[in-house]
């Protein structure tokens, strides 16, 4: 049995996460550490475990084999370096770190104790991409020359979000950085890593951070991705669209179906039905830590959604584009 140690409810999944660790068959919760202390008792209760008053002290027990991070995205560079310094296994929520600096470093750590990390990107593993991955391997669209992914919600204007998912300092932005993380990672695996960002922020409510966004992304070979983001929009379906110099696919316009048209199909509209997700992030995460291997794609884009949400920070800040080169290492 694996035992786990839950690090913070900081973020709006934690819950979401316990729930994962409970019901599987291989890992349960041994205790809980919150950087509000109060909050980390009250869910200590509800799961009927302890709360550890001090990190180091949580990191340092014996009866802990893993740990799942929840707490605010400033703080998961100190936090994963500890946790791997202290032997325990890593599962996040994504974004890993706000900066490709921070992530080489929880990544060089990670790998010197040789703890399993991975990472919480939930719409890489759902049903719908499945199929359409394969669709794009196959070369169905030809040569790909655009692909556009949105996913909104009115949680800014509503009010259903908590307050400190506007800090600048905790989350290192907004609507961009939570909610387009996965247009983002979807864009990169369909299109793979560009070669420049731009950025385009919205500010509709006046919160310190973004609440509607836009980032472009640019390739060596002619594509755009266009990732898009926001707080402010009510009824805005999840949607995927991806066009090619032989054909288009389209989903959520706004069904949950993936439509294909395609030169090297039938050249009429076609649905193409729509399987098995695959294992979720937290299942994946607990099979590496028994089998004894490597999250190597969830981790190479991770890694690169990092360096993608600091171009589109640093582009929306200075008003330019920016190449990915330019980050720091």
């Amino acid at each position: 049995m694996i035992k786990v140690g839950m690090i913070s409810y900081w973020h709006v999944h934690a819950d979401e996460y316990t729930e994962d660790v409970i019901n599987n068959p291989h890992t349960e919760v041994a205790a809980i550490w919150d950087e509000i202390p109060q909050r980390g008792r009250e869910k200590a209760e509800k799961y009927g475990v302890p709360f550890i008053e001090s990190l180091d002290e949580l990191l340092g027990r014996s009866d802990i084999d893993a740990v799942v991070i929840d707490a605010p995205t400033n703080t998961h560079r100190d936090i994963m370096v500890k946790a791997a310094e202290a032997g325990k296994h890593i599962f996040t929520e994504k974004v890993v770190a706000p900066t490709q600096k921070e992530l080489n470093e929880i990544y060089a750590a990670v790998r010197k104790a040789g703890v399993k990390l991975t990472v919480s990107l939930p719409r890489l593993y759902d049903a719908y991409t499945q199929p359409i991955r394969k669709l794009v391997e196959d070369g169905v669209l030809g040569r790909l020359t655009l692909a556009r992914v949105r996913l909104s919600h009115n949680g800014a204007v509503a009010g259903w979000l908590p307050e400190h998912f506007f800090s600048k300092e905790q989350c290192a932005g907004g609507a961009l950085i939570d909610l387009g993380c996965h247009p983002m990672y979807l864009v990169r695996t369909f299109l793979g890593l560009p070669e420049a960002v731009s950025a385009n922020y919205g500010y509709v409510t006046g919160k310190e951070v973004e609440d509607n966004a836009v980032s472009v992304l640019s390739y060596e070979n002619g594509a755009i991705g266009i990732v898009e983001a926001g707080f402010v929009n009510s009824h805005s379906p999840f949607s995927i669209e991806i066009h090619g110099t032989e054909g288009t696919l389209l989903y959520g316009f706004p069904e949950e179906t993936i439509k294909v048209r395609s030169n090297r199909l039938s050249g009429q509209w076609e649905e193409v039905a729509i399987g098995d997700r695959l294992p979720r992030s937290f299942t994946q995460w607990v099979s590496h830590i028994e089998q004894g291997t490597e999250a190597e794609e969830n981790l190479q884009i991770a890694a690169d959604l990092t360096s993608l949400m600091e171009a589109s920070n640093l582009s929306a800040s200075e008003r330019r584009t920016v190449k990915l080169s330019e980050l720091a290492k």
